[in-house]
């Protein structure tokens, strides 16, 4: 098995895939702003800043060995009338949720290229295919981050690295709550789940699945893809 590193593996989306993989075999260590206190192989660092992510995948290599899995799903969300929405506020969420996949997956790839094999996923968004209004900031970093996974996948591949993507669909995490909470999802939870062919709310287990097999041996031919996990409400 590899040493994996998941981002925003503290909770949500995240922790679970941190778990799986950890429950397959992987040996884990997870990068978060609020790293959780019970995982084996935790560490504190902010995506955007570098120096951080530099700092803390080298004690990951101290400890566990060269990284061959990475799982890019640190992310923050943000809901303002694009008329209102500050350039303070675009920058932070593009800085998290693309800016963030860019240094952690170069600082990454020196491993994996001397491996001759590589695994790396990265969590985008549904809102990439349908758009979602007041989310214009995040919308554009997570359409980027599909395009940057599709262009990484060209480069890497003779490489023996494979670069996909997987789109969460209406995932029940911490995140969605709060959005729900504070009445930002356009309708009531049971209205979304009613809009989803699968008719029930996605968990944070069915994307960590999909995860699993991408970074497996078997899933050696598929690369540049965007998996969607949606229940069917983006085809």
């Amino acid at each position: 098995m590899k040493t994996a590193v998941v981002t925003g593996g503290g909770s949500g989306i995240g922790r679970a895939i941190a778990e799986r993989l950890d429950a397959d075999g992987h040996h884990v260590a997870v990068l978060d702003l609020n790293p959780p206190p019970d995982a084996d192989f935790a560490y504190q660092a902010d995506v955007t800043d570098r120096a951080q992510v530099d700092i803390a995948l080298t004690a990951v290599r101290e400890r566990l060995g060269p990284i061959g899995v990475l799982v890019n799903a640190a992310g923050l969300d943000g809901f303002k009338r694009f008329t209102d929405l500050s350039f303070e506020s675009w920058q932070r969420v593009i800085d998290v949720n693309l800016n963030g996949v860019f240094h952690c997956t170069q600082a990454v790839l020196p491993d994996m290229i001397e491996a001759k094999w590589g695994r790396i996923v990265n969590i985008s968004s549904s809102s990439a295919h349908s758009g979602q209004q007041y989310m214009a900031h995040y919308v554009a970093a997570k359409s980027g981050l599909n395009g940057l996974t599709k262009a990484l996948a060209l480069e890497l591949g003779p490489l023996g690295i494979t670069v996909n993507a997987v789109p969460p669909g209406f995932i029940d995490t911490p995140m969605l709550r709060k959005a729900a909470e504070r009445g930002l999802l356009g309708d009531s939870l049971d209205h979304h789940i009613e809009q989803t062919p699968v008719r029930r709310i996605g968990r944070p287990e069915d994307l960590a699945a999909t995860c699993a097999f991408l970074v497996s041996e078997e899933a050696g031919y598929i690369t540049g893809q965007i998996i969607g996990v949606n229940g069917g409400r983006n085809t």
